[in-house]
């Protein structure tokens, strides 16, 4: 499994039932188990984890010469009785999660606690949660079982990912330089380096990926090296940061003429990957105006109250 399987494909496969067999000759499918009873056991398991665990805090704060600024976390037992536990380092912030977000039935929304660790902020731009980042990452379970990972550099366009994932590293700053050492190679200096670690409703839920079992809370080592600031994936004019246009941190959701496209059948395009969001036959960049210092102005024709670029009776 990689981390950077798209998520909103895995938001249009929906819901994959886990099976198992009884007495007679077919299969018993298992419903999803309700958000609302997974979160609270997901919150517990992450509450426990923080408080009997610590990370390298010491060597951040005192780096020697040979440091490798890597987060490294262990149990606090033994030697390491003294150490402070990493619910007292961390932050914490809640998100609200829908059935739908999660492409399950039934109307349910949940608010989902999320905890994030800064070891160093970085020096650079913080990126969004719908910017493209220059990052490494390790992915974990609470028990240690490392699931995925990158020991360099790549360039991944945050909704692409686990929500939770988005939203750790957009608490992070990139780094501020890139230095060419004699060897011809590259480092980037004062990277923002911390880790999330996320309840499954804000990873892969139900879902069954590689490694990751069901309702399974999630550990994300991050390094952000760069990051592209106001990042327009589909080169429409509108950075995607602004097409989150219900507000909720999920791009996803957001698709103007999603009713022409079921109707269509042509797929379901949200409107931070759609050129046209209104989906009317104009490009929104010819529908919006952009002056010479890049302020965007979003043109009102018909005086309706609804831009040009999302009225569908506007061209």
């Amino acid at each position: 499994m990689r981390v950077n399987r798209i998520f909103l494909l895995f938001l249009l496969i929906g819901m994959v039932w886990s099976c198992k067999k009884d007495d007679g000759p077919g299969f018993e499918t298992i419903p999803p188990r309700a958000l609302d009873e997974v979160v609270l056991e997901n919150d517990a398991a992450i509450k426990e984890f923080l408080e009997t665990h610590f990370y390298n805090y010491e060597e951040f704060a005192n780096p020697t010469a040979e440091f490798d600024f890597k987060i490294k976390i262990d149990t606090i037992s033994g030697d390491n009785a003294g150490k402070t536990p990493l619910m007292q380092q961390v932050q914490s912030e809640k998100v609200v999660v829908t059935n739908d977000d999660l492409g399950l039935e039934n109307e349910q929304s949940v608010e989902h606690t999320y905890y994030y660790l800064i070891a160093r902020e970085g020096e650079g731009e913080r990126p969004t949660i719908a910017d493209s980042t220059f990052l490494k990452y390790e992915g974990s379970l609470l028990d240690g079982t490392v699931f995925d990972g990158t020991a360099n550099y790549s360039w991944q366009y945050l909704p692409f990912f686990l929500r939770g994932y988005a939203k750790g590293v957009s608490k992070l700053r990139a780094g501020n330089n890139i230095v060419v050492n004699d060897d011809g190679t590259t480092k980037i200096t004062n990277s923002g380096i911390g880790l999330v670690i996320m309840p499954s409703g804000l990873a892969y839920f139900n879902q069954i990926q590689g490694g990751i079992g069901q309702y399974s809370p999630l550990i994300f080592k991050l390094d952000a090296g760069l990051v592209v600031t106001n990042t327009d994936y589909d080169n429409d004019g509108i950075p995607s940061f602004m097409e989150d246009l219900n507000g909720d941190g999920n791009l996803t959701n957001d698709n103007t003429d999603r009713e022409a496209e079921v109707k269509a059948r042509t797929g379901l395009i949200p409107n931070h990957l759609d050129a046209d969001d209104d989906g009317d036959g104009t490009p929104t960049r010819d529908e919006i105006i952009i002056d010479a210092n890049g302020n965007i102005t979003f043109p009102d024709t018909d005086g309706d109250g609804i831009p040009d670029y999302l009225d569908k009776d506007t061209k």
